[in-house]
């Protein structure tokens, strides 16, 4: 059975896409087949994955508006060795093209049950808001990975996420739970760092996965070539720590 993972932050700014690409570059690295599902209006989920997002004959919103399958707008034979559903700026219309729809919280989710048997998991990019994107996302989703940046702010709005979560588990969707709080940006020689470090442990306990993603710059320059950085620069330390970060989603998801 597929997993599906939501990556999600309202906050902007912290690698929740680069965490998404370089996650489905290296889970697909391990042999497992992976979806990554683009549904964040800025499509650097897509262009990260060598897709032009200005150039889609279909994408996630025909998706969501029911004008496409999901088989039908999935991309494939792409550089990269997963596939992906890209989406970009037409999303922007989504919360008010769903408005009057039915069941449209639970579109991706319909959608997306007549391809996740091809696939060993899904990666959904949420957008860095808590909209009806996100919560398509997470209707859909069995699990949420949360990248967080170690920051005095990293916390902040945490809490209407978490809230989020709760609510979409107790009405629509019972499976949902965190699968991990992941650390980016992560450069243990400073003190704050350190010291935020102390306070997610603090208040997330087990879900903190062990696996930190360092500042990097090999990271920050992979998207603008259309690669993974397991792909750009695959010696690099950031490289290694999204294989790192793919080894243990597997063991702690079973996938």
């Amino acid at each position: 059975m597929s997993q599906i993972i939501a990556l999600t932050n309202q906050k902007g700014g912290v690698g929740k896409s680069t965490s998404a690409v370089n996650l489905a570059a290296s889970l697909a690295s391990l042999d497992r087949r992976v979806l990554l599902v683009d549904l964040d209006p800025q499509g650097h989920a897509s262009m990260g994955s060598g897709i032009d997002k200005y150039a889609l004959d279909k994408s996630v919103l025909d998706v969501l508006l029911g004008e496409a399958s999901a088989g039908d707008a999935i991309v494939t034979g792409l550089s990269v060795k997963y596939d992906v559903l890209p989406g970009n700026g037409d999303l922007t219309a989504a919360e008010v093209e769903l408005l009057d729809r039915d069941e449209r919280q639970s579109r991706l989710s319909t959608a997306l049950a007549t391809v996740a048997d091809d696939y060993d998991v899904v990666l959904i990019d949420c957008p860095p808001s808590l909209n009806m994107l996100t919560v398509n996302a997470l209707t859909a989703a069995h699990g949420v990975l949360i990248p967080l940046q170690c920051e005095f702010y990293a916390l902040e709005g945490l809490s209407a996420l978490l809230d989020t979560v709760e609510q979409i588990k107790e009405s629509v969707n019972p499976e949902l739970a965190i699968s991990g709080i992941l650390r980016t940006m992560y450069d243990k020689r400073t003190s704050l760092t350190r010291e935020v470090d102390k306070q997610l442990r603090d208040f997330f306990g087990d879900a903190l996965l062990k696996t930190t993603i360092p500042r990097n710059v090999k990271v920050a320059e992979a998207p603008s070539h259309g690669l993974p950085v397991t792909q750009y620069a695959r010696f690099s330390r950031g490289s290694q720590a999204y294989r790192v970060l793919a080894k243990e989603m597997i063991r702690k998801l079973s996938l």
